[in-house]
């Protein structure tokens, strides 16, 4: 389908689009969130305590703030540091996904599915916008590989390396991780009926495993919450961490007690699936139809060929995850490396049966995804944000040329399927990576105001604010974290900094506050972006304003 030459040069231009996005000023609110959650471990030098701001944190295990914590260790405090744990565990998920697919169908399925899981807009989002689940979908795709190579062929390294990532991905994020795992498993085992692989020895070697991998997060767990039953977390007390991740944790996300609930909508993650597959969504959606068809065909019976590991995972885990009241787009990394093996294995059934017409029609589909690309690209560099960097120019002309030379370069059509689709990934992402994102983060007030007091040399030690909202991205950057102070507090203070808002800082001038030095920046919340701030005629009409005064 496609030569090893192009298939390789392909994955150096992805990969170079990754190390691009680490050099991205952090995302408000989880990535900035997360990486001073994993500072402070460093700084403190506590491992075995969470902390969001002043607020003792319960919600998720340690797994992802040790990751980060430790490259900080070894590389320093950086943002780029920060996202190392999970680009290496995004391109262990394409790793597995190769694995799987190899271990499902064949290797051109697998050498194709890995190609098609790294160029998921979501997938490369996640990798720049780095939250817990780039960490929890690289070991939970290596388990679901492990285990079904273990049904297939034994063996105990495999078993007991599934149990390890078993452990590794419920370190990270909970019981959502052993779903995840146990659905497509449970899914594979019903539909082969090798259920006696589970009957061995081997089965509480890889128990023991697993209890021993999530045994430093229990005990962390146990020594911030189930020593100290005084602590009242979401107005509760008595609140053991480990009765919490083992029982409440799930619940609490479904019902949305305790961290709140946005959408009840039941069909959001059906059109979400529209963006984050992009820009294999048509035929994400056309392998998926299929197979659901070809299993009804045959009443669910054992076809050679065919599997219902990646069907059936994708399916249960759809419906679980949509009754949620609380959720977010990422939730759906999980399935996608499910969503390109079938996708690999769809494309790859077209080509060994020689189905022409289909893949031509497929072929305007992927045309159609590639023009949005260019009009969105088109938009982003001459009207969104100004182009003006050479190296970015560059840059982007080249991968624009790349596009439009496999576009019109007669091949097989297979070949060219494959290619402008992954050429689609490659020029949104570098336009957003290289432009798009630095433009858009000036408008990010505390990374900006970060840059300031490091111009300034303002001793961040010096620097209050005058409620509780979080700066996490000032707090990062700074290196230290913005302390909490009241207008009472603050009269007594001399030769002091305040960040503030336009509000607070009328306020503050009400009270009788005066300052020598005003420093201001722009402010958005830029993972909620809206037509009026993309235009930029209408941009300052829905762009606020944060302040850093001296008080003398």
């Amino acid at each position: 389908m496609i030569s090893n030459l192009r298939y390789r040069f392909l994955i150096v231009l992805i990969f170079l689009v990754y190390v691009a996005g680490m050099f991205v000023t952090l995302f408000e609110n989880d990535s900035a969130q997360f990486s001073v959650m994993a500072m402070r471990m460093v700084q403190e030098n506590d491992f075995f305590s969470l902390f969001k701001g002043p607020e003792e944190y319960l919600d998720k295990p340690h797994m992802h703030y040790w990751l980060a914590a430790l490259s900080y260790k070894i590389f320093g405090i950086h943002e780029w540091s920060y996202r190392i744990p999970g680009i290496l565990a995004t391109l262990l998920a394409a790793y597995s996904c190769y694995g799987l697919g190899s271990l499902l169908y064949n290797r051109q399925v697998g050498r194709l599915a890995a190609l098609i899981f790294m160029t998921a807009q979501t997938i490369v989002l996640g990798a720049i916008d780095v939250r817990t689940d780039a960490v929890l979908t690289g070991f939970s795709i290596l388990s679901i590989w492990q285990l079904t190579k273990y049904i297939e062929k034994g063996g105990t390294f495999s078993i007991a390396l599934g149990a390890f990532a078993a452990g590794v991905a419920f370190s990270t994020k909970g019981q959502i991780a052993l779903l995840v795992i146990g659905l497509p498993i449970l899914c594979h085992l019903f539909y082969t009926g090798k259920w006696k692989a589970f009957l061995s020895w081997k089965v509480l070697l890889a128990l023991l495993i697993f209890a021993v991998t999530i045994a430093p997060m229990l005990y962390a767990y146990y020594l911030q919450f189930d020593l100290h039953p005084e602590k009242v977390i979401r107005g509760k007390d008595n609140r053991s961490g480990i009765f919490f991740i083992f029982w409440e944790q799930s619940f609490e996300r479904l019902s949305g007690e305790g961290i709140g609930k946005n959408s009840s909508d039941y069909f959001f993650f059906f059109h979400t699936f529209l963006w984050v597959f992009l820009p294999w969504t048509i035929l994400g959606i056309a392998s998926f139809y299929t197979k659901v068809q070809a299993f009804i065909k045959h009443r669910f019976k054992n076809v050679e060929g065919s599997e219902f590991l990646t069907v059936g995972g994708i399916t249960f885990i759809f419906i679980i995850i949509s009754f949620a009241q609380f959720k977010l787009p990422h939730y759906l990394n999980i399935t996608i490396p499910l969503f390109a093996i079938i996708t690999a294995a769809y494309i790859y059934k077209l080509y060994a049966n020689s189905k022409l017409q289909t893949v031509k029609r497929l072929m305007y589909g992927q045309y159609f995804v590639l023009s949005i690309v260019f009009i969105a690209s088109a938009l982003i560099c001459f009207y969104v944000f100004q182009l003006h960097s050479l190296l970015a120019n560059i840059c982007l002309a080249t991968a624009a040329v790349m596009v439009v030379y496999y576009a019109l370069k007669r091949e097989d059509v297979y070949a060219k399927l494959i290619t402008i689709s992954v050429c689609a990934s490659l020029l949104l992402n570098a336009v957003l990576n290289l432009h798009f994102y630095p433009n858009l983060l000036d408008y990010q007030g505390g990374s900006s105001m970060a840059k300031v007091v490091a111009q300034k040399d303002i001793p961040v030690d010096r620097i209050y604010k005058v409620d509780s909202d979080h700066t996490w991205s000032l707090d990062f950057y700074n290196q230290f974290p913005v302390q909490i102070t009241t207008p009472e507090v603050l009269k007594n203070k001399k030769d002091v900094w305040v960040y503030v808002n336009d509000n607070e800082m009328a306020m503050l001038q009400k009270q009788g506050f005066d300052w020598d030095s005003q420093l201001t920046v722009d402010q958005f919340r830029i993972t909620r972006l809206q037509g009026k701030f993309l235009n930029p005629n209408t941009r300052k009409k829905v762009t606020r304003k944060m302040h850093l005064l001296h008080i003398y």
